[in-house]
This record gives structure tokens, sequence and C-alpha cells, in this order.
């Protein structure tokens, strides 16, 4: 094994922190035995036994990338899907009330997005990419006795953040004033606390590319946490007395669920590295064992990684607090509307839009949880040709399913707002903005992962700010002039900026095939202008023939635009081979099946 102490090259510039450098690591002298195990039981980078749920090693860097992807494109769909269908029932039993308990779920949500990034401190993203490396090098061990102690860490901290998420709760900067928020935020400190072991757990599963547990357990959590929102939110506001007194209540218990949903991912993932302990006891026995390094080191390792990854994902909650705490107060210096119709006007863009373009940008979530141990086993091998194709191949994948998601969901959102909320051209304009931000919000994650994963740690955290500091800067003119459209448009600015630091950053340091992006986002752009054509003109024809203010016929509508305009976007990527490109070539069958020449 190379030692990892005597390279000092730095091939990423001066703000790059190349992995093995944040520790120091003592290697124990390898027997002849060893060294006879070693290289008969070694094995190639990636490679894992074939299992219900494992990844297999025989496959190139693109289909590692596709598989792991649609396990967690897979996990992540239906759970956004189901984390927004809910909305349905929950709104028809809310009745009048559901804006205002939109906008009270969604204060309550903004802090414990933050608080729990605070909690997880991108542990389990730190635990992926370290586990991947340790694997990388043959040290299963070493990453074993990482895990471990970082499920100690994860277990004080989630106290430690549950704690002072209680007790904080009645401060006037996290409730902005309405006594209502107390409640929801101390529903949420069991999700606190118990989340970063959650996290923690789906980190190692990742970092062996064990994609599949990681995604069953995200499903599970989803379903029990809507199970019990559903069930209660029926019980205090269909079979319980006085609706327009509890609805808060109803909103504590929907926040609640949250915590029940985190016990029953945990619950999953323990059965499956019960299930699969042989495989990890295996690969810890052929390990090569030549890495010495403390408990201490390991803390300290997992903690330098992790704080990029704590305030990096946190950047789309950090903008959603800062309007949380700005856009009342601009509100009322700037109009003279009741404070009900701010509340109104801010569940519009904070919750309910929100709740919807959060399925898209699901996607890029995923594509970033598989990208991130595949680039760091690159990067910690010192194949740049490798980590090059891969940030190629990680944009053209995001560009190829977010952009024509975005713009499908902009084309059909006045039937999509109808379908999940009630009819609403206000909403409607809302969630189309909203739709074309999610672009950005997907890239900019994408992005992030990316730099972080070829240890551009510093240089991310830096873009990011700048961009938080452009938004800062705009939206008090944006709010007063647009109002609810004001902090999205802020928004978008300050994570196009961001975008633009990073692509420079990565063009600088990286040997990356801009003409061949630029000429397959081309592609893409193109075809994902005709699927906006195709789905806005079904829109619009059927508009023409019925009523499509109510539920039923919203559905309808919504079913008919999202079959012609992604049928239209299937034929196109299939045509031209786009999607040969994307996915491979099992995509042959699907064209031979079609009669697509």
């Amino acid at each position: 094994m190379a030692n990892t102490d005597g390279d000092t090259r730095n091939a990423e510039g001066s703000q790059a922190v190349p992995l093995e450098r944040t520790i120091p690591v003592v290697h124990e002298e390898t027997t002849s035995a060893q060294t006879k195990d070693d290289s008969s039981d070694s094995e190639d980078l990636g490679e894992i036994v074939e299992r219900p749920g494992f990844e297999s090693g025989a496959v190139s860097d693109q289909e590692q990338i596709l598989r792991g992807t649609g396990w967690m494109t897979a996990a992540s769909i239906t759970s956004r899907v189901l984390g927004a269908l809910y909305i349905i029932p929950w709104v028809a039993w809310f009745g009048t009330f559901y804006n205002q308990a939109n906008a009270l779920f969604s204060k309550g949500y903004n802090v414990y997005s933050i608080v729990l990034m605070i909690s997880t401190a991108g542990i389990p993203a730190a635990i992926s990419k370290l586990i991947a490396h340790y694997n990388a090098l043959n040290e299963y061990g070493v990453g074993y006795r990482l895990f471990k102690r970082g499920l100690l860490l994860s277990l004080v901290t989630g106290l430690v953040a549950a704690a002072l998420l209680w007790f904080m709760a009645p401060t006037q900067s996290l409730t902005t004033g309405d006594p209502n928020v107390i409640p929801v935020l101390r529903s949420l400190t069991l999700a606190v606390f118990v989340f970063p072991t959650l996290s923690m757990m789906r980190g190692m599963f990742q970092g062996y590319h064990m994609m599949a547990p990681s995604a069953i357990s995200q499903f599970v959590e989803q379903v029990v946490r809507v199970i019990y929102m559903l069930l209660t939110a029926y019980l205090i506001m269909q079979v319980g007395s006085a609706p327009a007194h509890n609805w808060p209540r109803a909103v504590v218990q929907s926040t609640f669920a949250a915590g029940l949903g985190a016990v029953a991912g945990i619950a999953v993932l323990i059965y499956e590295m019960w299930r699969h302990r042989q495989y990890f006891h295996k690969k810890i026995e052929n390990a090569k064992g030549g890495l010495v390094i403390t408990t201490g080191q390991l803390l300290k390792q997992i903690i330098w990684q992790a704080i990029p990854f704590t305030i990096v994902p946190s950047a789309i909650a950090i903008y959603q607090l800062f309007d949380q705490g700005t856009f009342f107060r601009i509100m009322h210096v700037t109009s003279n509307l009741s404070y009900a119709v701010q509340n109104t006007l801010y569940a519009y863009f904070d919750f309910n839009a929100n709740k919807i373009i959060m399925i898209t940008v699901s996607l890029a979530s995923a594509l970033a949880a598989t990208a991130i141990p595949m680039l760091t086993e690159a990067h910690t091998l010192k194949d740049s040709a490798s980590t090059s194709r891969q940030i190629n191949f990680t944009l053209e994948l995001f560009s190829f399913i977010m952009i024509p998601s975005a713009l499908g969901m902009a084309a059909i959102s006045v039937p999509l707002y109808t379908f999940f909320y009630h009819y609403s051209l206000a909403g409607s304009l809302i969630l189309e903005f909203s739709s074309y931000l999610s672009v950005l919000f997907g890239l900019f994650t994408v992005l992030s992962t990316i730099m972080q994963g070829v240890d551009q740690n510093k240089a991310v955290i830096w873009y990011m700010v700048v961009g938080l500091i452009v938004k800062m800067v705009l939206q008090f003119p944006m709010v007063a002039l647009a109002q609810p459209l004001g902090p999205l448009a802020a928004t978008l600015i300050g994570f196009t900026v961001s975008s633009v630091l990073i692509l420079r950053n990565l063009n600088r340091h990286f040997d990356i095939d801009w003409d061949g992006l630029l000429h397959r986002l081309n592609q893409i752009i193109v075809f994902s202008l005709v699927t906006y054509i195709v789905a806005r003109l079904s829109v619009w024809g059927i508009d023409h023939v019925m009523n499509t203010q109510f539920k039923v016929t919203a559905f309808i509508e919504l079913l008919i635009s999202v079959v012609l305009g992604g049928g239209a976007y299937a034929y196109l990527s299939l045509r031209f081979r786009l999607a040969d490109k994307m996915l491979g070539s099992r995509v042959e069958r699907i064209r031979t099946r079609l009669h697509i020449k």
C-alpha cells in the first residue's frame, strides 16, 4: 500500500485538503503471510458480492452511478410523492384553515431543518466519503471502527441538539411572534434526537455502494410518517370537535410524525446490518490492516470532513429561514396587507410550492448521494481521468433528468396546484416560478457534492456564502417589488451566483470535456422545450373543453398533459440516441419494442 503520508502533491490547488492528510497515520509492518493473504483476497475497487440490495463491482463507473442513482431516485421520488400526496386529504380535512396550517408547519420545519443539519453535522455524507476512502485502500477494518465511533458521536450530537431545540423553542427569533410555533418545534425534538443515528447508518451503507438498504429505509420512514400524519389529522379535524381551535394541535402531531418515521427507518437499517453481517465480517477479515488510527484521530477526521457537509446542504434551509425572518418584516413596511394575508402569501411560496418542487429536487439529492463515494474513490486513487469522467457524467445525467422535469412541472403548474391544494392563479404562478428555481436548487446540490467529493471543501463553503450575501442584499427590493415572488427571485440569483463560481472552479482544476457537455446540454434543452410546449398546449386545449378548477378534472388534465409531454421527451431522447448516452445499451430494447428507428 502506498504511503499516504509521503504524498505531498496537491493537484487540486491550494484550497483542496486531501483526505489522507487530515490525520497522521502509522503503518504496521506486514508479514509475508499477510502479504500473501492480501494478494489473494484483495478485490477490485467497489467489488461487492451479489446479494439482494448490493451493487456489483464488475461494472463501469457510469454503470455504478446509474445503479446507485436508480435505487436512491426510486426511494427519493416515492418518498417525495408520498410527502406531497398526503397534502390532498390533509388540506381537505383542515378546510379553511389549511393555508394557516401550512404556514405554521413551514415555520416549524424551517427551524427544524437547520437544527437537523447541525445535529447530523454532515455526518452521513462524511461517513460515506470516509468509508469509501478506506475501502478503496482495502482498509475495511478502519472504516468499520470509524462507523462505530461515529455512531456514538451521532447519539451525543442528537441529544444535545434535541435539548437545545426544546429549551430554545419559546425564543422570539425562532417563533417569529407566533406562539403556535413553540409546540411545533418541541414536537420535532424526537426527530432531531434519532435522525443523526439514522443518517449515520445510511452513510455507512452508501460508503459500500449499498444503496438499496438506504433507499428502503427512506421509503419506510416516509410511509410511517405519512400514516401517522393522516391518522391524527383525521381524528383531530374530522372526528374531534372545535376544529377552529384544535387545528394547531393537528399540525403538532403532523410534525411529531417525523420522529416516528426516523425510528422506523433505523429499525430497517438495523435489520439490514444483521442480515448482511457475514459480508461485513468477511471484508474486515480480508482487509490489509496496515493502518493504525486512534479513536481520537477517527473522531477528528469525521468532524473535519463533516463541517462542509453540514454547512453546504443547509443552503436551501438557510435561504428559507432567512425568508421566514425577513418576509413579514418587509411586507409590514412596504404593504398594507393584514398578517393573515401575509401568512397566506408566505404559505404559497415557502410551503405549498416548495412541497411540490422538492419532488424534482430529490432527483438531484439522489444523484448526489450516489456520486460522493464514487468521486472520493477515484480522487483517493489519484485517477484524474476517472474523476473527470464522473463529473461530466454526473452533470449530464442531472441535466437529462432535472431540466425536463422542471419545465414540465412549470407547464402544468395550474392543474398541479389545483390537484394538491385548491384552484388559485396566484398559487399556480408561484409554483411555475418555483419550478424554474428547482433547477438551480438541484444544480447547486450536485455541484457542491462534486466539490466536496474532490476535497474542495473551503471553496464550496465560500461560494455558498457569496450567494447568500447576494440573496440578503436583494431581498428587500425584490420583496418590495414582487411580494411573494420576491424571495424566490432573490434565491434564484443567489444560487445562480454560487453555481457559476463552482463551475469556474471545476473548469480550472479538472480536465472536463465542456464542449461535449454543452453539446449534450443543448440537446436536452431543445427536447425539454418541446416537452414544455406540448404539455402547455395540452393544458390550454383541455381548459377549453372542461372546467378544470376541481380536483377530479385537474387530475384528468394532469394525466393527459404528463403523458403527452413526457411521451414527447421520451420519443425524442430515444429517436436521437440521447437516452443511449445517458442510460446505456439497455435502452436499445425499449426502442425496438416501440419500433423507433
